[in-house]
């Protein structure tokens, strides 16, 4: 690698991130490679078993606070943001009307890694042009990164008490990305975390996954449920579920600095028609070439159909009672698969029991009018 000056440096890293806004990133920061802070909170976060089922979280171990040890020659990373927010995410909308599946806001359009994964090959390419020597590697929530805390040190916002990056520009509601690269640019300087004494996400948290500040316990929490793990959902847990059937807002939602958001002008990130808003008897009517259909290019269909069938059914467990919903659950009982068929007679118990409830309170009513009717009525 040849030697520049430190003026050279600087043009290369203004140049970076121009190029980086002419691509549509809404923020980006340089960082250095040092995460060494991190690696005892990251050991104790493993040790304490909060990774649940993610095995690749564990198998990888310290190479995410070790960017040099991922790509051999890195020494800074450009750390991009790329704001998701729908025009129409109807959030509150979907979560109250506990028939309609909820599925994360990052989720409705297009499948993100894709996304940014070619403006970020688009950017080393470019930077490549004026320096052909330069090594450069995309990252996307896809490797063994340490994202949140390389976004930190690169200024893009400070990290959160529910564990994800906050801007003041942008709450959370943004993607992040990395292009290591084996150029020496001078760094940007972290921002001033700004949560103060709040604990919004850690109280709203549906399952209370957030088991201290800034420590998650994915095993609790409803993005993993319905996204990572592969077999059974604690029951404990389905309840609390209510309708997110991929992945859960919560968290964002509590958050005060997100009422600043702005919305995404990516127009990969709008919502998909047929994704949003759908009855849940809908959604687990389809097949699952229709499932493979509509998730084309989504990041939902990554879990596949059955974890699909079985998040819907927890679900409609949850949902107010409906002759339509009991019905679908008892087909799904007697033909689907083990797994399915296990959360669906978990949901159809919820379901009857509703029904008996609402019964034995209609009855209840009736006494009472009866009661007070008189005589000759």
């Amino acid at each position: 690698m040849t030697a520049y000056s430190d003026s050279q440096l600087q043009h290369f890293a203004d140049s970076v991130k121009t190029t980086a806004k002419a691509l549509g990133f809404h923020d980006v920061g340089i960082s250095d490679i040092d995460l060494s802070r991190h690696e005892k909170f990251l050991q104790a976060w493993l040790d304490n078993g909060y990774h649940g089922d993610m095995q690749f979280m564990q198998n990888h171990g310290m190479k995410r606070a070790r960017p040099a040890e991922l790509l051999p020659g890195t020494v800074r990373v450009v750390c991009v943001r790329l704001n998701y927010l729908p025009p129409d995410a109807s959030f509150a909308r979907t979560l109250k009307q506990n028939q309609l599946g909820y599925i994360s806001r990052y989720a409705v359009g297009r499948d993100y890694h894709k996304v940014l994964r070619n403006k970020l090959k688009k950017l080393g390419e470019a930077l490549r042009e004026t320096l052909p020597e330069v090594a450069f590697r995309p990252f996307v929530d896809s490797a063994p990164v340490l994202e949140h805390a390389l976004a930190e040190k690169a200024g893009i916002g400070w990290t959160g008490k529910h564990s994800l990056t906050l801007s003041k520009q942008a709450g959370s509601w943004f993607f992040l990305g990395e292009l290591f690269i084996n150029l020496p640019l001078p760094v940007d300087s972290p921002v001033e975390p700004a949560c103060g004494s709040c604990t919004a996400c850690m109280t709203l948290c549906p399952t209370g996954a957030i088991v201290e500040p800034y420590v998650v316990d994915a095993r609790k929490c409803i993005s993993y449920l319905t996204i990572e793990l592969d077999g059974s959902i604690p029951e404990p847990l389905r309840s609390k579920m209510g309708n997110r059937i991929y992945g859960c807002d919560d968290c964002q939602l509590a958050c005060p600095w997100n009422r600043f958001a702005p919305l995404t002008d990516e127009p990969d990130f709008e919502a998909r028609e047929g994704l949003l808003g759908l009855p849940l008897t809908e959604l687990f009517s389809w097949s699952e070439s229709q499932f493979l259909k509509r998730t084309e290019g989504s990041p939902i269909r990554r879990i596949g159909f059955q974890r699909w069938r079985r998040n819907i059914a927890v679900a409609m467990g949850n949902a107010d009672s409906s002759d339509e919903i009991i019905a679908q659950l008892k087909e799904a009982i007697s033909g689907d698969d083990p797994l399915v068929a296990e959360h669906a007679q978990w949901a159809l118990d919820q379901q009857l029991a509703q029904q008996n409830r609402e019964s034995r309170h209609t009855q209840r009513l009736i006494r009472v009018v009866e009661k007070g009717l008189p005589r000759d009525a």
